[in-house]
């Protein structure tokens, strides 16, 4: 097997990073420039907004701002975040917010340099194009990793899940300020969290994996393994967060080079049926998927028991994940929000062909069966 790497953005971490983004703009953009600030809604009460506003207007930068961003985005929003780049004439473009605004933030700027909409790039049915904004992501949750992957994912028109992919959408910096997570609630930090582990552990499990890789797969497990409790406990621990945020990040690393599996292969699909946390949906999606993933382990899964700080054994994972889930408060039943969907409605989902590179990507081969099986034990677990 013939593994690659791929290039890794600039990481910039420590508390206060925030004040970064305007002398990296400037560098990145030009003294004086116009650059597109792409920010959750949501921030806007908290003062973070503002603060990155000003952070780009001290470094003598004219910042633009685009909050119509929302969880999932659609590719409605993209446009019209491409649209008003091309119209303030932005030359770079800073994301910060969780993962749908670094992915709508990632995405805007990629297309931005052209006059085609968003779902022309969807699946790669066109290449993005080469002349795109320079990127700055600012993530303010530890668990999507899109700071650091060459992926989007947006909502299409019909409500299914669209991928992105190329290296035009790989951020030039990443600002981890671990301040920016403190006033995530504590459900929100277990379930981002969730999503860096199941990132780390099908990174370094599935066909895709590789020596190299592993390095950063398995310092982000030992890192989410360590610190997430803490950080769902004691939000104001800037130590815990700090090492959620890295855990993130490393994640996202490990994704970018080997992909996911069949836990972000469900956890799409019941997104597409249901509004779900993305993190607790593949948390789920792991939960009812890891004793059968780990019977034919020839490796991989014993490495992810160790960087758990269990003994190297795969048997072990199945019950230190759900350990790990309950400890942090993550709902596991997923009966009321998804009452009325029956298995063989979810596994059509998992099938489509925007799922199916994950499922051909996990190391051991699911069939249709399997995929039901998968469906009803997703459904009924409590």
């Amino acid at each position: 097997m013939i593994a690659t790497l791929d290039r890794i953005p600039t990481m910039i971490q420590g508390e206060g990073a925030l004040a970064r983004i305007g002398p990296e703009a400037a560098a990145l953009a030009g003294p004086g420039a116009v650059v597109l600030l792409v920010a959750d809604p949501g921030l806007k009460a908290s003062g973070m907004v503002d603060e990155a506003l000003g952070a780009l207007r001290a470094a003598g930068l004219e910042p633009v701002l685009f909050d119509g961003v929302q969880s999932d985005p659609k590719a409605a929003q993209v446009d019209a975040g491409a649209q008003l780049a091309r119209e303030a004439g932005a030359r770079a473009v800073v994301a910060l917010g969780g993962g749908s605004a670094m992915d709508a933030g990632k995405l805007i700027a990629a297309i931005a340099g052209a006059s085609a909409p968003a779902m022309a790039y969807a699946l790669c049915a066109a290449p993005l194009p080469q002349a795109g904004l320079p990127k700055i992501c600012v993530p303010t949750t530890s668990g999507t990793g899109s700071e650091t992957t060459r992926v989007s994912i947006v909502t299409g028109p019909d409500g299914s899940k669209q991928w992105f992919w190329g290296d035009e959408l790989k951020a030039e910096r990443v600002i981890l300020d671990p301040a920016l997570t403190v006033g995530l609630p504590p459900h929100l930090t277990a379930a981002t969290g969730l999503d860096a582990l199941v990132h780390a552990m099908e990174a370094s499990t599935n066909r895709n994996a590789n020596p190299a890789n592993d390095v950063y797969a398995h310092a982000a497990i030992r890192l989410a393994a360590a610190h997430l409790e803490r950080a769902v406990a004691h939000p104001g621990d800037l130590k815990a967060r700090a090492a959620m945020q890295l855990a993130a990040a490393l994640g996202g690393v490990a994704i970018d080079n080997a992909g996911t599996a069949i836990g972000h292969n469900i956890g799409h699909a019941l997104g597409s049926l249901r509004p779900i946390h993305h993190g607790r949906a593949v948390g789920c999606a792991m939960l009812a998927t890891l004793a059968w993933n780990v019977a034919e382990d020839d490796g991989p899964f014993a490495a992810v028991a160790a960087a758990m700080g269990e003994p190297a054994e795969a048997r072990r994972v199945p019950a230190a994940f759900e350990r790990l889930m309950r400890a942090t408060g993550v709902a596991i039943s997923l009966a009321s929000e998804f009452e009325g969907v029956t298995p063989a409605r979810l596994a059509a989902q998992m099938r489509r062909p925007e799922n199916e590179a994950m499922r051909l990507s996990n190391r051991r081969a699911a069939t249709d069966a399997d995929l039901e099986a998968f469906a009803a034990a997703v459904l009924s677990q409590s």
